[in-house]
Parts: structure tokens; sequence; C-alpha cells
């Protein structure tokens, strides 16, 4: 197999002498960011066969085969890096996590199996447990000798977590937690290692003691007889099947009937009960108290988001490779068909998408150093925790939703070969699809961005009387005035003279392209709050409608700021680069990505009057140069990841294609110089009106 960076565009793109090159090797040192050589590391062990999935097993087979790769990873594979280090870790916070999204190339499988384990279980009792916990439960969970499920989601409550329906109460006569699960819509569902492997489970209910509610709190649950694998008494649950992705784990369904526990195994680091059921908790606030308990457990979206963009990298490796290999249809030459990725439309299904890969892989990094810094205790306050979940519940769903428009789009774009099992972008998708509901649902995550960004909008007007309430609104008022009338769009027009390469020159700016992205924003989040702010002192059912109506436009503000969190991640990142060329083919795909979002919502820039309507056209007319520029840098681009062919394990990706094409172009040429090509049925044909007697 052809080793990937050692292939090159083989297409008529090629560069000449005056056009910037990319230090490949540069390149990839920066995109692997702070913990690189972790993730080096990684990648060497991930290289063994023994992880990788075999296409075409059984989900039965599926099963058992990452049972026993989790085990190995157990062995050799450092999964505990972010445990504390008496406790056999190394108290490496973002190394663990950068060690652990690049499981996801050996097989989605095994990577969230292993999530299951020590991303969840293990990590529940070691953030939500005390000393006690760690000394008695950690080593058996860390070892795998205990195979836990984490049991938070409910068939009828998924994201509303605060809502569960599994109680435990406490009895004091025996100092015991009843776990009990009441109706059918309280099983606990979806849950990794339930099905089959899992021999205890960390089970979130809502804590009663002497008849008062304390709300959700987590409990160590024993759920079966790890010799025989029965589940122990009061313990049921069932398979959840077959499903459309991710069938190497075994995803199942929890009931309890009246389980008891001991006290001491309710996980009260946040919340504890004494014998005589009085409660108590270091944090009076119960809403606080909650959500400082499901913050501890931040660690899943911000893992989810580094491994989908390491599965966007691998579809976009094999469908630039293929593209740059893969020709079709014989254009400016009557012999030599075309390589894919000279025509335009197949640079316009790639290359935007493979700018916004370039956008994720660099706010990952600094999400990533957020979260080290938080759980180091570096910077651990209150506002760098909200920093953190605000920035992962912003970035999960944008990057979820983007590797599995990227992996479809690279499907399609390797035609029927693409669709091959063997090339794994099917088999990557449909694991992948359910990413986007997991460790929160992308939609709900949207609606808790927006709330925090209408929250720090709010702050504004802290204290605000009625006059200046009244100044604020006739200045949004006037603000809009000016947009939305002639004046602005005349203004854009005389200072472009009719000049298109003046346009441009305003659109390519980094400042411009900052205000475009951050002016959305802002207005957006203005508009909602202005439109929100009487619900403050309506009633509550009043409050509620008026806050629904505003559901969307929630959700697309929360995106518009996600798009300006991935746009100042990339130029961050652009100063990380010292080569010259790469520096200016990387600004290049910066300025694609930033206007690819502009061109996306080209109507809302219009309608509030931001961009004249022949500014606007520029926006795609300069994108479609961006193409033609970054074409010939295309495959550099992708190699730059740093994968090789025994991660991306795409036969079309492996150089197989290109030997290919060479092999009939050589036929074609020696059938041509020796004639014994067929002649064209059109070269045969009379001229026009000649007749043949």
């Amino acid at each position: 197999m052809t080793v990937l960076s050692e292939r090159r565009p083989t297409g008529g793109a090629r560069q000449v002498a005056s056009e910037p090159t990319v230090d490949v090797a540069h390149l990839e040192h920066v995109l692997l960011g702070r913990w690189r050589d972790v993730r080096r590391e990684a990648r060497a062990f991930l290289a063994d066969p023994r992880l990788h999935r075999v296409e075409g097993m059984s989900s039965a087979e599926h099963r058992a085969t990452v049972l026993e790769q989790l085990r190995i990873l157990a062995v050799e594979g450092d999964v505990l890096r972010a445990f504390p280090t008496e406790l056999g870790g190394a108290d490496d916070h973002g190394a663990a996590l950068a060690r652990f999204e690049e499981v996801l190339v050996a097989d989605p499988s095994l990577q969230i199996k292993a999530g299951v384990q020590w991303g969840l279980f293990a990590s529940a009792i070691l953030h939500l447990g005390t000393e006690d916990h760690h000394r008695r439960l950690l080593p058996a969970a860390m070892s795998l000798e205990v195979p836990g499920a984490f049991a938070m989601t409910e068939a009828g409550h998924g994201s509303d977590v605060a809502s569960l329906a599994t109680t435990a109460t406490y009895d004091p006569a025996t100092e015991e937690f009843v776990i009990h699960t009441p109706y059918r819509q309280a099983w606990k569902d979806y849950l990794g290692n339930a099905a089959l492997h899992g021999t205890a489970a960390v089970v979130f209910a809502q804590l009663v003691s002497g008849g008062v509610g304390y709300g959700v709190h987590a409990f160590y649950v024993p759920i079966r007889n790890p010799e025989t694998g029965e589940f122990l008494p009061g313990v049921g649950g069932e398979d959840d099947g077959l499903k459309g992705g991710l069938n190497g784990i075994d995803n199942g369904r929890l009931w309890f009937d009246h389980v008891r526990v001991p006290r001491r195994d309710l996980l009260n680091r946040y919340g504890d009960v004494a014998p005589d059921g009085t409660y108590s908790s270091p944090i009076a606030s119960p809403g606080r108290r909650f959500f400082t308990m499901l913050g501890t457990l931040v660690q899943g979206r911000v893992s989810l988001d580094g491994a989908v963009v390491n599965a966007a990298k691998l579809g976009l490796i094999t469908a630039v490779t293929y593209g740059n290999q893969r020709r079709q249809f014989t254009a400016a030459s009557p012999h030599d068909e075309v390589v894919l990725l000279d025509y335009a439309e197949h640079q316009r299904r790639l290359l935007p998408r493979l700018a916004q890969t370039y956008a994720h892989v660099f706010a990952h990094e600094r999400m990533l150093e957020a979260f080290d810094g938080v759980f180091s205790g570096a910077h651990d306050s209150d506002e760098d925790r909200q920093d953190l979940e605000t920035i992962a519940a912003a970035l999960k769903p944008t990057s979820t939703w983007h590797a599995l428009d990227t992996l479809q789009a690279a499907r399609e774009a390797c035609g029927g070969a693409g669709f091959l099992t063997e090339n794994r972008l099917v088999s990557l998708r449909a694991d992948l699809d359910v990413y986007a509901t997991f460790e929160g649902d992308n939609t709900v995550l949207l609606q808790l961005v927006a709330k925090r960004l209408l929250a720090d909008w709010s702050k504004d007007f802290a204290g605000i009387d009625a006059t200046g309430l009244a100044k604020y609104v006739a200045g949004r008022a006037a603000d809009a005035a000016m947009h939305r009338t002639p004046l602005a769009r005349v203004v854009q027009v005389l200072s472009d003279g009719g000049d298109v390469r003046r346009s441009v020159g305003h659109l390519r700016d980094t400042e411009t392209q900052r205000e475009l992205l951050t002016d959305r924003v802002e207005t957006m989040i203005a508009e909602i709050g202005t439109a929100l702010r009487p619900a403050m002192k309506a009633p509550k059912d009043e409050a509620a409608r008026r806050f629904n109506a505003q559901q969307h436009v929630l959700v697309e503000a929360a995106r518009a700021h996600a798009d300006l969190l991935l746009w100042e991640a990339f130029t961050a990142g652009l100063a990380q680069v010292t080569d010259p060329g790469t520096r200016r083919v990387l600004t290049w795909l910066r300025d694609l990505f930033g206007l690819s979002v502009v061109e996306r919502n080209l109507a809302w820039y219009l309608i509030h009057g931001r961009l004249s309507a022949a500014r606007a056209r520029t926006v795609t007319s300069y994108i479609d140069r961006l193409l033609t520029r970054l074409r010939p840098h295309a495959q550099d681009l992708v190699d730059a990841f740093g994968y090789g062919p025994e991660h991306v394990r795409a036969v079309i990706a492996s150089g197989v294609e290109e030997q290919r094409q060479e092999e009939a172009r050589a036929y074609q040429r020696r059938a041509r110089a020796d004639g014994t090509a067929p002649r064209s049925e059109k070269a045969e044909r009379p001229a026009h009106g000649r007749s043949r007697g």
C-alpha cells in the first residue's frame, strides 16, 4: 500500500513555481497540537490489527471482539492517564482525552465502549464519589475487573436528566437506599455494557429521604453475578438489539424492583445522607448542585467533539486521495480523462468541508486546553467551568453534524466505491449517526448555548431604568433602520466603486470577516433578548409561550455563535504556522471557511442590510477563486492530518486506484501507437451532404 504522505495530485491542477507550497510536516506538527506526542503514540499503538474492526461481522461476533479489544486496551492502551497518580493514573486530563479520541480510527465501537468504561462509569466514581469509593470501587473499574454501565438516560427522559423517574428512597432502619423503577418509561435505556457485559452500574436516581426529594444523585449498584452473568435479584433488563451503527457495543435496558444498596454506595461528593436520614450538601442551591454534578462529566462532550473531527479527517483523506486519482470524462484532451478533483463542482463538494474540518481541529485544541485547565485545577473557577460547558455545548453539535455531512459528501464523491464497506465511509457514517443525540441531543445543547448568550446579554440591563431601556430600544431601532435602508447598500457600492477587486479585498480582510460573523451573533441575540424581555415579569405559562415562540431563532443564534468560535479558533491557529507558504495556503482555507459561512447565510445579511447585492454576489465568486487556488494543495492538506494507510484502511485511498488508472492509460497509449485502437464512428462518417456513391 502506498504511504499516504507520499501521494501527490496526478491530475491537471499542478502547482507552478510561483505558487506557495505546503510544508506538510510542519503543518502536521501544528495540527497535532499540545499533545502531539501522545497522539502519535496512540496512533502507533492503534496501527495494531488486533484492534481493528473487521467489516461484515455479525453483531454477536462484533461485541465479543470489542470486549477482547477492550481488555487489550486495559493492559496495553494507557487508558488511565486521567485518574490520580495515587490510583495508578497520571493526573493528565488533556492527554487522556487526546489519546482516547484517536481510538475511533480503530473502531468507533471500541472507542465508545472504552468511553463507557473509563470515561463514564469509572469517571463517575472518581468525580462524584469520595475517598472511600475511590479505595473500594475504583480499582476494579479501572482494571476492567468490573465492566460497568452508566445508567442515566431513561426511556422517558433523555436530555431532561433533572426529571428522571427512578427513585432511591432512604430507609433509616437498615441504612440502605431502595432503588426502584416505578413504570416502564423509567427504565434505563441505551446503556453500553448493560445488555451483556456489565456487572455493576452507576445509577442516577431521585434521592428521597424523610419524604423529601433532593434531586438526582448517583449510586453504585451491582447488577449481575460476575460468574454466571445472571441479573442479581430485583434487577432486570433486556438487549436493545441491532442498531443503526456501533453494533460492537452491547447496549441494553435496565430496571430495578426495590433493589437495596448500602448507604455508603451513594456517591456523596456533592450530597450525603446521615444514618438518621438527614441530608447535607456543600452546595446549598439544588439547581447549582445538579449542574455541578453533571458538569464533572463534561469530558464526554469534549471527547466526542475530537473523535468526530478525526472521523471527518478519515473521510476527507479517502475522498480527496481518490479524487486526485480517479478519472472520468474527456474534456480538453481527446484521450486523457479528467481527474475528478479538477472539476469545479467536485471541489465545491470537498474543499469547503475540508476548511471547516480545519476550523474544528483548531477549535477542539482550544477546548481541550480549557478542559485540561479546569480538571487539573489550574483554571477551575465557576466561570471557567461555565465557559467550558458552553463551548462544549456549542462545538459538539456543530462537529457531529459536520462529520455526518462530510462522510456523506465523501461517500457520494467516491461514487459506487464509496458505498463499499471496504472503504469504511458508510460504516463510519452509520456509527457516527448516534453521536448527534448522545452526550446531549444537539438541538437541546444549542438551546443551552443560546440561554447562556442571553444571560450574558441580560447582564447589561441589570438595574437599568425605564429611560435607559427606552434609549437602548431606540438605538436598536435606529441601527436596524440604518442597515435596512438603501443608504447602507449605497455606501458599500460607493466604497467598492464598481471594482470587483476592491469588493473582494474587503471580504478577504480578517477584520471584515470577524465583523460580519460577530455582528450576526450579537444582532440575533439582541433581537431575541428584546422579544423575550416582557416574559421576565409575565406569568409562567405566558413566559413559556414566548420562549417557545423564539426556540428556532435561539438555536440559529447558537449555531451562529459556534461558527464564530470556529472562525476565531482558525484565525488564532494561523499564528502558529511559521512557514510562509503554508501560512498563505491556510489563510486561503480560513477565508474559504469564513466566507462559506457568510454565503450559507446570505439571506440574513441581505435582509439585515449588512451586505449589498453586488457585494453578496462577490462572496460566491471569490469562493470559486479560492477553490481554484486551493485545489493544487488539497492532497497536502489532508496528508497533514498525519494518518497512515493503517489508520485510514480504505482500499481506494491506498494507491490502488492510481495503479489502475495508469494501467488503463498505458494500454490505451499502446493501442493508439500500434494502430489497434478502434477508430471513432464519427471519423468514419462522410462530410455533410457528401454522397457515398
